[in-house]
């Protein structure tokens, strides 16, 4: 047996696949890297301070809750959701509408603004980011619900989310290289401590993220080891959605034919699960393509059935 396999055994906990985008949320929780994140994206702005910054970002309090990874407001002047992804999906964009307008409801609540007054409303300039941790190839530096939804068409919404990939030397940069490390070390030491042991001493032997991991080493490792217990809760919980799902389908399969019953039934059960925990279409896919091997036309011919 190899020492990877042995380490994983040693270890006995598996990482979850969004560990970074914890991290994500976790460091820029804090103002102070707060503060960098908004300086990268205007650097023109010298003025601004912690003090006018308020993270806003919307709280995942039941389990079929909207939330997003990050929110904040500038003074009155802005309101910046941010978003850190490693697939690409341009379902992002209705997702960002649906952040926006539960984070904007919250703001009128919370300044008492009354929108029934032949007074016009003050509210802040929204502005929207996507972190995106992917290759980034030819990929665009905006992506709009008009062109993307309704071929470029005026409709009576839209919105533009400018994409980031971490080019610049800034946090926003750090950050998307700690994931292309983490990910390096996955690819050693599979999805595990290690990866995580050795994600950090990467990290903070190349200056990145240097003084998050060093000041919070302990708290970030923590955070990982509770993630790696929910991931057990979880993978237990998908594994009965799943086993009913082809449970359905063996019963299907007497009128349909048993094959076509159970992968119709794992597909149904798939799709159960991305949308219980706020999953993608194309994550859906994903698996599909994986537990029955299928190629990606079919697999996203099947979600639709279900999605």
């Amino acid at each position: 047996m190899s020492d990877t396999n042995d380490k994983q055994k040693t270890d006995g906990i598996v990482a979850k696949r969004n560990i970074k985008d914890c991290v994500f949320t976790n460091m820029f929780s804090d103002k102070k890297y707060l503060i960098q994140m908004y300086r990268a994206l205007h650097p023109e702005d010298t003025e601004t301070t912690e003090n006018d910054l308020k993270i806003v970002t919307l709280e995942n309090v039941l389990v079929n809750d909207l939330y997003n990874d990050l929110g904040f407001t500038v003074g009155e002047r802005l309101i910046c959701l941010v978003e850190a992804q490693s697939t690409w999906t341009m379902n992002i964009l209705i997702r960002v509408i649906l952040y926006y307008a539960k984070t904007l409801k919250e703001y009128i609540d919370e300044k008492n603004i009354d929108l029934y007054t032949s007074k016009k409303a003050n509210i802040p300039q929204p502005e929207f980011y996507v972190v995106y941790t992917g290759e980034r190839k030819t990929k665009p530096k905006t992506i709009n619900l008009a062109d993307e939804f309704f071929e470029g068409k005026a409709s009576g919404i839209d919105v533009t989310v400018n994409m980031l990939y971490g080019e610049t030397d800034d946090i926003i940069g750090e950050y998307v290289t700690f994931t292309k490390v983490y990910n390096e070390q996955c690819k050693i030491h599979g999805r595990t401590k290690q990866a995580v042991r050795e994600t950090i001493r990467i990290c903070k032997d190349k200056n990145v993220l240097k003084e998050y991991l060093e000041s919070r080493e302990k708290e970030v490792i923590d955070m990982m080891v509770t993630l790696f217990d929910e991931e057990k809760i979880m993978k237990a919980h998908d594994k009965t959605i799943l086993e009913q799902g082809i449970s359905q389908g063996i019963s299907q399969g007497i009128s349909q034919g048993i094959s076509q019953g159970i992968s119709q039934g794992i597909v149904e059960g798939i799709v159960k699960m991305c949308k219980r925990y706020n999953g993608t279409f194309q994550e859906a896919v994903d698996q599909v393509m994986e537990e029955l091997d299928y190629n990606e036309e079919t697999a996203t011919k099947e979600v639709k059935r279900y999605w």
